[in-house]
């Protein structure tokens, strides 16, 4: 294949290492690394026969361009060969219509993008198939390490867990201890994994993990490995592609650690310097208000985010106040002309349950990011007639405390407007139909 990537500086230090080295930040300034593509090679294919190619191999059962992410290899990792990358028919994810969700904001183009539809329930399968696949390559290349490793709070954990398992790969999780979901907790355990409770945060975990990588302990799988934007820069992809390939005007997207909002950026700009698209849509990074430190900065018209000790918020995944990617994540906003926003608890909350009853099964990070949306339609800068795409993080089954609490009106501090806790009767026929008639009069 005559394409490659390769790992360079993100700050423009020259040099350039292979995707195999085990190094996660530049020798030279310290800085973030980035995956750099060949783009003149990749040039020699015009826009329209890229998406030729793309529509062909989409959810097709040939290996192994039936997963979303090696459908398009070339852009994501060009020389890792067939029988080592470790796949589960990752991506390919809905881009759900909500039609009726998005009637009640005013709004005829409403769309989330499902990427909890994947094997471990979230979005980092994007990624983690990318990672545990280069992995692989290097371990046959002579690669001597203990264990995958991340610091995780809890989808992290479940995906690095499950492809090493599929791989056969030993993997060391570490979680801050009673601050996830059972349902989080317990697939890393069920694929094996080392599953570590520190008495602390993600960022707590974070500095721990690095440091262990560092020392050559374990391989770190966390987002600031610029392997695992490789993958999820094909959610941009897939957008524009079920799309019939057109822009939408908005993208929305909840995070935390913020390498998705580059990975984003990525796949839109890679596909704009091929041919494929003319424009970006306009980016919001939306931020749980209790783990702020993106739109603390952005609000005061700062580009370098000042960490900040992140307080408790339901949506359990963003929950970080030291982000690793956050100087990706402000190119990213710049390029895309974005705009950074945050959620209430009440307000996460809230808008889950008003998106709950239009058939969804929202999950608290998703919330937040219609959350987000309901304000900037309130305020007048999501208009109608404009295509909104929200980014759906992880499987609402996954958060089931959260709803649970939600009804039983047992979250402190959200009054609960949409509750709906079921109504205990006995086993009476007339109890049964006096019900029905008080719900339904």
């Amino acid at each position: 294949m005559p394409y490659s990537a390769e790992f360079r500086c993100f700050n423009g230090c020259e040099g350039s290492y292979p995707v195999t080295r085990p190094i996660y930040r530049c020798p030279k300034c310290d800085g973030l690394l980035q995956v750099v593509h060949d783009v003149e090679a990749l040039k020699d294919r015009a826009g329209p026969v890229w998406m030729r190619l793309f529509d062909e191999r989409y959810r097709q059962n040939a290996w192994p361009y039936g997963s979303g992410v090696w459908g398009k290899r070339e852009w994501v990792m060009p020389q890792i060969p067939d029988e080592t990358i470790v796949s589960m028919y990752e991506g390919s994810t809905n881009l759900f219509w909500a039609e009726r969700y998005g009637k009640t904001l005013g709004l005829d183009e409403t769309w989330v993008k499902l990427c909890g539809n994947s094997h471990s329930g979230s979005f980092k399968d994007l990624g983690m198939t990318v990672l545990v696949s280069v992995v692989r390559m290097a371990i046959e290349q002579g690669l001597k390490v203990k264990a995958l490793a991340c610091a995780s709070t809890g989808d992290t954990s479940a995906s690095l867990a499950a492809y090493g398992a599929a791989a056969g790969l030993p993997v060391v999780v570490l979680l801050p201890y009673g601050k996830i979901s059972t349902a989080q907790l317990v697939q890393p355990l069920a694929h094996g994994a080392l599953v570590l409770g520190l008495d602390t945060d993600f960022d707590g975990c974070m500095a721990i993990v690095q440091r262990l990588a560092v020392e050559g302990f374990v391989y770190l799988a966390n987002s600031m490995n610029p392997l695992r934007i490789e993958g999820q820069k094909t959610v941009a992809v897939e957008i524009v592609q079920q799309f019939d390939w057109q822009v939408p005007d908005w993208v929305i997207l909840p995070s935390g650690n913020l390498g998705n909002a580059a990975a984003l950026h990525a796949g839109f700009k890679l596909m704009k310097d091929l041919g494929v698209i003319t424009r970006y849509p306009r980016l919001v990074v939306a931020q749980a208000e209790n783990a702020n430190p993106l739109y603390r900065a952005w609000s005061a018209g700062k580009r370098t985010v000042d960490p900040i000790q992140a307080k408790t918020t339901l949506a359990t995944a963003i929950q970080i106040g030291n982000p690793v990617s956050a100087p990706r994540a402000v190119q990213a906003l710049d390029a895309m002309n974005g705009l950074v926003e945050q959620a209430s608890e009440e307000e996460l909350c809230e808008a889950a349950a008003r998106a709950d009853r239009t058939g969804m099964y929202t999950c608290p990070h998703t919330a937040v990011g219609l959350a987000v949306l309901e304000k900037l339609v309130a305020r007048g800068t999501i208009q109608r007639g404009q295509r909104v795409v929200c980014v759906s993080t992880a499987a609402g089954l996954k958060f089931t405390e959260f709803k649970v609490r939600y009804h039983e009106g047992a979250i402190e501090g959200v009054n609960a407007r949409l509750q709906n806790p079921p109504v205990k009767l006995k086993a009476s026929y007339g109890d049964v139909v006096d019900a029905i008639n008080q719900r339904f009069s």
